[in-house]
């Protein structure tokens, strides 16, 4: 017994350590729908390249096409390839044994997403229909802190995270889809954007708007209202997936990319935001690999689709680069990681399972 109470006092005096000392004030959560770690790791794949999925290949292999993997995924992701793997840790390249994967069975976005920002794989959310998530979220956790409410924001192109994150229950403003910014202060840029995006053609639908406006949206929103934890999530890499345009999909990718890019130099600029910011960028589910249509898939038959990756780059954030140690993490542990690197616990507060910090991302 006494050394059970020794070993529950050494975790919390860790913690409340950590808590003082962390660097960190804001955080921005990136996410890529369906972008596999195959891709991310490897660069374009040749199999894809020069299979039925891709037009234009000889334009493909001049934009994307290497002799070498880490070439390959520069010229794809030449950001995260560059600044985040210099200064910061990438998790998941399964080449090296490094394994990031979702624990919940289902292997789709709502349930993906449910198990980034709950920290668990709830069993109910089992479907991307407009139900609405009962679980607290980390967002909604950290909008409830001194310090932080009001300063937390979520746009994104899928129409269905008003519902993930429950916006009736959290308060949390979540500009999804076409939905229009609705504060009455907002400058002429972000007025701007809520009549453009009515204009813009909708090659997703009428509810998924495309990645530039979500991007611009956040970029905007940044800049005026100085949020201390901002949300962006991106859409059309697991749209063009779906679709079997694999030259779009990596075009889509290599855009998302520099869209990161920027808002990473624009925080860095700003006093506000300079050595006071971690970024994390991660995806919702992994795609098939074998046989090569099951690229396009993703879901509890399709084998693979498990399989993630998460980047992360910030003043809290030992400069690893790309982690080769064999260890496997799991997407639900990213809610209390985030939580953590505001000094904040979420798992003692969150009311329901919450997957433990990954410790290698703090120094």
């Amino acid at each position: 017994m006494k050394k059970m109470i020794t070993i529950a006092m050494f975790f919390v005096i860790a913690f409340n350590v950590h808590a003082q000392s962390h660097k960190t004030q804001n955080i921005i959560i990136v996410t890529l729908d369906g972008m596999r770690w195959q891709d991310v790791f490897r660069g374009a794949d040749s199999a894809l390249i020069n299979s039925k999925f891709t037009n234009d290949k000889d334009e493909v292999k001049k934009k994307f096409w290497a002799p070498a993997a880490a070439e390959r995924r520069k010229m794809l992701f030449p950001f995260l390839w560059s600044v985040v793997s210099e200064k910061g840790q990438v998790y998941g390249n399964r080449d090296l044994g490094n394994k990031d994967e979702v624990a919940n069975q289902y292997r789709f976005s709502y349930p993906g997403y449910n198990e980034i920002f709950t920290g668990f794989p709830d069993v109910r959310m089992n479907t991307n229909d407009a139900i609405v998530n009962p679980n607290m979220n980390v967002l909604e956790f950290i909008n409830k802190q001194k310090g932080y409410a009001g300063k937390v924001i979520a746009f994104s192109s899928w129409e269905r995270f008003p519902q993930i994150l429950n916006v009736n229950r959290s308060g949390l403003p979540v500009y999804s889809g076409y939905a229009d910014l609705k504060n009455a202060d907002a400058n002429a840029r972000l007025k701007f954007l809520n009549d453009l995006q009515k204009d813009v053609p909708r090659y997703l639908g009428d509810s998924t708007r495309s990645d530039f406006i979500t991007y611009e949206f956040t970029k905007e929103y940044i800049k005026q209202y100085k949020p201390r934890v901002a949300y962006m999530a991106f859409d059309e890499t697991d749209d063009m997936a779906h679709e079997g345009n694999y030259k779009a999909y990596l075009e889509r990718a290599r855009q998302e990319d520099g869209f990161i890019r920027t808002i990473w130099e624009m925080v860095q600029a700003d006093p506000f935001y300079k050595d006071k910011t971690t970024l994390l960028i991660t995806c919702d589910h992994g795609r098939g690999e074998m046989p090569l249509d099951s690229w396009r898939n993703h879901g509890a038959d399709v084998k693979g689709a498990e399989q993630t990756w998460f980047a992360v780059i910030g003043p809290d954030t030992k400069a690893l680069g790309e982690i080769k140690t064999p260890s496997s993490t799991y997407h639900k542990q990213l809610a209390q990681t985030i939580a953590q690197l505001l000094g904040l616990d979420f798992k003692a507060n969150a009311g329901h399972e919450v997957g433990e910090a990954i410790t290698t991302v703090f120094k």
